[in-house]
């Protein structure tokens, strides 16, 4: 019997939640756009958005569901809310870190954080990550946070390295 995913995030677009979920499905695998749904002419004096226009596409990123929303520019991202992407190796980090680091900021790029073309912000980390970190008054996750602090993209052998204190 599958699990059904309970609690799945919502994100805002002024326009671009066709184009940005085109864009995520290239990056992950397992994934794909499920659902696209257009405004209708009822309600255009409350949303303002034309009739026959994407208001909302449903889509999976490596078996994950999300769904994006066309609501107009009233809201945009920010840094109160990140989607993190555990990461098993360094080809991993690399991977999703140039993909959807592309035509991001790149002054908001810290500690494994970025953010992508359209303001969205990501976590691509270790999955050791927490483990690392577990002790906060260990000499080893001293080390390790301060090797990240002085990362953008996480540089997983640096981090095991001064972790072990190597």
């Amino acid at each position: 019997m599958a699990i059904v995913q309970r609690i799945s995030p919502c994100l805002w677009f002024a326009d671009q939640a066709e184009e940005a979920a085109r864009f995520y499905v290239g990056i992950f695998p397992n994934s794909r756009i499920t659902t696209v749904t257009r405004y209708s002419a009822a309600g255009t004096e409350i949303h303002g958005r034309p009739a026959g226009s994407v208001m909302v596409v449903a889509f999976e990123l490596d078996g994950q569901t999300f769904t994006a929303l066309n609501g107009g520019p009233i809201f945009t991202f920010n840094e109160a809310v990140s989607l993190v992407v555990n990461c098993r190796t360094q080809d991993e980090i690399d991977h999703y870190w140039n993909a959807l680091g592309e035509g991001g900021d790149p002054r908001a790029q810290q500690c494994g954080w970025l953010k992508d073309r359209y303001g969205l912000a990501w976590q691509i980390v270790p999955d050791s990550m927490d483990e690392m970190f577990r002790d906060e008054t260990s000499p080893a996750t001293e080390r390790a946070m301060t090797a990240m602090l002085g990362m953008k993209k996480i540089d997983l052998a640096v981090l095991q390295r001064a972790h072990a204190g190597t």
